[in-house]
């Protein structure tokens, strides 16, 4: 059955009850949420007995099997009574799903991989954030073929925070994503024999979301202990990151992309901070990036 024909046949059997005029459209909503809250409460109930009574409770399956066919006729009915389609909300279910735990194809294409050499990102190379004293202040800077890019960074922060150490996620985005305005920008490939790359891909605004990007993940993995002990990444910041790059090439990555991007940037990141600095190897090949050595 699908869960369109579902739907409708659950609908014919609607029980709700109108108190008055007033509270009609209140009621035939409300009743049906309650339904919700009331039989996950059920299941759950079902499951405390198992733990308890374990093989005694023998009709364990049956009652699950009972309870989840009333979760979905609630479910059905919520769905009536807000104007949706039970077929659609699962397909579009499925897809979210797919967005975040669909397996990284390491073979997805590159967004620079139609310009030249010198305006393409090399697919594998090594970098270094190395410490060192510019105008009297300890700071980062990055080398590449030892040379520098860009400039020296500190934490700009009251506290030592590891920020300092921040274009390491850019280059993760590099290596998982095949994206990064910043760090193009450092390495002099920004692809100027396109207007509309070089104006919108890789120009200010999005200079400036990718650093928004580093910055608000980093606010939210220091309430996480940076991400050491845990690889997921949570779906509402997914979503914002997802909403800020709508309008950038990279918003074909998927949300488990972005994921695997984050996670491994950290993980490179904490070894950095902890060797006050090191070498790393991006390889956009695979999709990965490696912390080398202090």
């Amino acid at each position: 059955m699908k869960f369109g024909d579902y739907q409708r046949e659950a609908l014919k059997t609607d029980q709700v009850p109108y108190r008055s005029d007033t509270d009609k459209e209140l009621t035939k909503k409300v009743v049906p949420l309650l339904g919700l809250a009331g039989e996950a409460g059920e299941l759950l109930s079902e499951y405390k007995k198992f733990l308890r009574d374990g093989e005694g409770h023998k009709l364990f399956g049956e009652r699950v099997e009972e309870e989840l066919g009333d979760l979905l006729w609630y479910i059905a009915n919520v769905a009536s009574k807000f104007d949706l389609n039970l077929d659609e909300i699962a397909q579009k279910n499925l897809e979210k799903v797919r967005d975040r735990w669909g397996d990284l194809v390491c073979s997805i294409k590159n967004f620079d991989e139609n310009f030249s050499n010198q305006q393409s990102f090399p697919r594998r190379f090594e970098v270094e954030l190395r410490k060192e004293v510019q105008g009297g202040q300890d700071k980062v800077q990055p080398y590449l073929n030892g040379e520098k890019i860009g400039d020296g960074l500190t934490d700009n922060y009251p506290e030592d925070d590891g920020y300092r150490f921040h274009d390491t996620f850019h280059f993760a985005y590099v290596a998982v994503l095949g994206w990064s305005p910043v760090i193009r920008a450092l390495m002099k490939r920004k692809r100027k024999d396109d207007k509309q790359y070089d104006e919108v891909e890789d120009g200010g605004r999005a200079t400036v979301i990718d650093e928004a990007i580093v910055a608000l993940v980093f606010n939210y993995a220091r309430g996480h202990n940076f991400f050491k002990e845990t690889s997921t990444v949570d779906s509402q910041l997914l979503k914002t990151i997802k909403s800020m790059t709508s309008h950038l090439e990279v918003k074909e990555r998927t949300t488990g992309d972005w994921e695997k991007a984050i996670i491994a940037g950290f993980s490179v990141w904490r070894q950095v901070v902890e060797n006050s600095g090191g070498k790393m190897f991006v390889d956009m090949d695979n999709r990965e990036i490696r912390f080398l050595s202090s």
